[in-house]
């Protein structure tokens, strides 16, 4: 037989096109020895015996991923339930996770990789970036709550006083080396990844961090806030699959005005009676003074008077009741109530516009059924970020506190000032009989010393 003349064949490395329509002529192939086999094959079995599995069908493919969907959705409930009764560090950890993940989905959208391979510091820069926000924003909360303990330290004491100058310094670094590592060409790709970063760290890491400071304020600031856009979230479903009829938004074309309305009578009546359980326990209403404190061991604090019972006078057209008892609480809770019903979920809006801009359906697969942590947390972030605003105007109580007065005291007197500082406090102490004179005395005696 005489050998076949003029065929040419391209190199693969310049052919993805043609490499895409072979990958499709081998799949037709395959589909069509597929068909052939079945036809083949008696009862429904394949050329080596083995029965065929039918494909399943649109309702299956659903039924399979709800089922998938509630097993997890008890998964992550128990999961959050165990940590928060198991004590404040293991919440904190909880939230240090989600955040990380969530900013590392958000990154993952805007990458290409094709343009990070060539870079070699791209992601490095990501990563070194949030490490430099999460040390700074941590660094603060813990200085904040924990000042007794970290100024009183000879190691921690200078990490604290310049806190600030050091988290300034270590963003610094990471800026002159971003500036260094621009190459010609990629420009563009540099810049973008740039504000990408901190659009996230805004996004995510700041407020992540205003949920970390309500944990610290007590458990009730960060339990409330959280369980109000959950319940919100089951209700705007249920109402707006029984009721609704009317599209909300373009955005999510599945929420609906009936179930945005309804989501938030239900969210500020499940709000009153769930205050009205946990303001009952210490563990969820004082501040954390121990890290190692459980919903068992529990906290011992002065409540803050917005968990004490007031009465309130009605004006006087009111002729049945002229007063009634409440904890100011239960009407704070309302404002709690309908910013998560009304106002957290544009914060779901705003990620589904940004799904939308780059053409995904869900930032990630860390949850299966679910998507990833950033599709479950969208409105946890604005929310949180809100209760922390909140809590600081109309609730906290702003008094001196232990590690204020010292921090006051070390960065603000000479160190003969602060012995100064002892000894009338000795002093007080004695006439208030909560010091003995022999320790008096021994304490007057080394204070002679120096």
């Amino acid at each position: 037989m005489a050998p076949r003349r003029n065929v040419q064949f391209q190199h693969r490395a310049h052919s993805t096109g043609l490499d895409r329509r072979r990958e499709s002529f081998s799949d037709e192939a395959a589909s069509e020895s597929g068909s052939s086999t079945l036809r083949n094959g008696k009862n429904g079995e394949s050329a080596n015996g083995e029965p065929e599995v039918p494909p399943l069908s649109e309702y299956e493919k659903k039924k399979q991923t709800f089922v998938t969907r509630t097993i997890w959705t008890f998964v992550m409930i128990s999961i959050f339930f165990a940590a928060m009764f198991a004590g404040h560090l293991y919440v904190i950890a909880i939230v240090t996770a989600v955040q990380i993940v969530s900013f590392k989905e958000v990154i993952a959208i805007a990458n290409v990789p094709s343009r990070a391979r060539r870079l070699k510091f791209t992601k490095s820069l990501n990563w070194y970036f949030l490490a430099t926000t999460m040390y700074f924003l941590y660094g603060e909360s813990v200085i904040y709550y924990f000042k007794h303990i970290i100024l009183v330290d000879i190691v921690l004491l200078p990490l604290a006083t310049h806190h600030r100058f050091i988290s300034f310094m270590l963003y610094i670094f990471g800026f002159v080396f971003f500036v260094a590592s621009l190459q010609k060409g990629h420009y563009r790709f540099q810049f973008t990844q740039f504000a990408w970063t901190h659009m996230a760290l805004y996004l995510i890491v700041v407020q992540a961090h205003f949920i970390m400071n309500n944990i610290f304020e007590g458990m009730i600031w960060f339990f409330l806030p959280v369980s109000l856009v959950i319940t919100n979230d089951i209700f705007a479903y249920v109402v707006g699959i029984t009721f609704g009829r009317t599209q909300l938004i373009k955005l999510s074309p599945k929420k609906t005005v009936e179930g945005f309305v309804g989501a938030w009578i239900c969210t500020v009546v499940f709000g009153v009676a769930m205050t009205n359980v946990l303001m009952r326990y210490s563990y969820f209403i004082c501040p954390v003074n121990d890290l190692g404190a459980n919903f068992w061991t529990g906290l011992t604090c002065s409540p803050n008077p917005v968990f004490i019972p007031h009465t309130y006078h009605l004006p006087i057209w009111f002729q049945m009741y002229r007063t009634f008892t409440i904890a100011p609480i239960q009407l704070h809770i309302l404002v709690f109530a309908t910013f998560a019903s009304l106002i957290a979920p544009f914060g779901g809006f705003f990620a589904s516009g940004l799904k939308r801009t780059f053409k995904i359906k869900d930032f990630g697969e860390s949850i299966p059924g679910h998507g990833g942590i950033t599709d479950r947390m969208d409105c946890q972030f604005i929310m949180g970020f809100f209760a922390s605003m909140y809590y600081q105007s109309f609730i906290a109580i702003h008094k001196a506190s232990v590690g204020g007065v010292i921090e006051t005291a070390i960065t603000g007197l000479t160190p003969e000032e602060q012995l100064e500082v002892v000894r009338g406090l000795s002093k007080y102490l004695f006439n208030q009989g909560v010091v003995s004179e022999k320790a008096l005395d021994c304490l007057n005696v080394a204070l002679r010393r120096r």
